[in-house]
């Protein structure tokens, strides 16, 4: 082998930067940098399934009482959890031996190395995002369940287990322009987006971050006027454009190449929405090293498991048409 060590070099490379990955990954999509922003990046110790404990109903003690009157004392049974299944994904780092002896010097394979590790990066950064939109159906199921999964176009479907058929608590808020006999454009949008909202407020609780796609995040900028296009300076300082609507950032994850599915609004209340990864599993070299058995060739796999997961789907909604 041309280089000894290019082994122990690589998987060392691999390690210092698994951390810059999966951070380059948080900041990736803005849905992704709110959920990491509000401590929803929540890694996995272990288990068959991710577990996801939720609230389903009031507590039925509460009794308004005189004096001495008897109070209900009855155990409540008000939370379940939701169960998501663990979804694995791998990149492969190869490098073959020719290249190995094309590269021989320390500094030369070191280039070459960061260079397809590099790639590899930007790889799995541009699929994990993409696949947090996704209705997790990919390649037989083996997708992680994005939001085309968590916040469903019908507002129903089983999600973590659960069918919201037969549990309606379980159901996400939808806004289809045709159910409600409108056109989606500039002139429609805000109606939409007020209906959503007033549906999805709850007390304190309402969306923090509204997520479009191109074409609704133009209608609704095109529906401002100047005055009114004001947005978060935070937000902006890490590289996401955005405008307001009440209490909520409004962003296009949308733009060239973008990931959020086509003439979507997702209103989304972060405080119930969880990114998951596995603690052994998060963007790391995957060990013992892989040789090809019938190729002159080094393989190494940077991996990640895990899934996105919900305990309120009832606070979530989308726009659609």
């Amino acid at each position: 082998m041309a280089s000894p060590n290019l082994d122990e070099i690589t998987t060392t490379t691999l390690r210092k930067r698994s951390r810059k990955l999966a951070d380059n990954v948080s900041d990736n999509t803005a849905l992704l940098y709110r959920l990491k922003e509000r401590g929803k990046q929540k890694p996995v110790s272990g288990g068959r399934t991710i577990v996801q404990e939720l609230s389903y109903a009031e507590n039925g003690t509460y009794k308004r009482y005189s004096g001495y009157e008897t109070l209900d004392i009855t155990p409540s049974d008000v939370f379940t959890a939701a169960e998501f299944n663990h979804k694995q994904a791998a990149v492969a780092v190869t490098m073959s031996g020719l290249e190995q002896l094309q590269n021989a010097g320390d500094e030369q394979v070191i280039d070459l190395l960061e260079s397809r590790i590099e790639n590899a990066e930007v790889t799995m950064m541009n699929n994990i995002s993409a696949d947090i939109y996704s209705d997790g159906t990919s390649d037989g199921g083996k997708q992680i369940g994005g939001m085309q999964h968590l916040v469903s176009d019908a507002g129903t479907g089983t999600v973590g287990g659960i069918n919201s058929t037969t549990w309606s608590f379980w159901q996400n808020y939808v806004f289809d322009f045709s159910d409600n006999s409108l056109t989606p454009g500039a002139s429609t949008i805000q109606e939409a987006m007020n209906t959503t909202w007033l549906n999805l407020k709850r007390n304190r609780d309402k969306p923090d971050l509204i997520v479009a796609d191109n074409t609704y995040f133009q209608y609704y900028w095109q529906s401002l006027q100047a005055i009114q296009r004001i947005g978060n300076d935070k937000m902006a300082a890490a590289g996401y454009d955005n405008l307001k609507f009440l209490s909520a950032d409004v962003v296009a994850d949308g733009g060239q190449g973008g990931d959020a599915p086509a003439s979507h609004m997702y209103f989304l209340n972060t405080s119930f929405i969880f990114f998951r990864p596995h603690a052994q599993r998060n963007f790391v070299p995957l060990s013992p090293d892989r040789y090809a058995v019938n190729q002159d060739a080094m393989v190494k796999l940077m991996a990640w498991a895990g899934n996105m997961t919900v305990n309120n789907r009832s606070l979530q909604g989308v726009i659609v048409a």
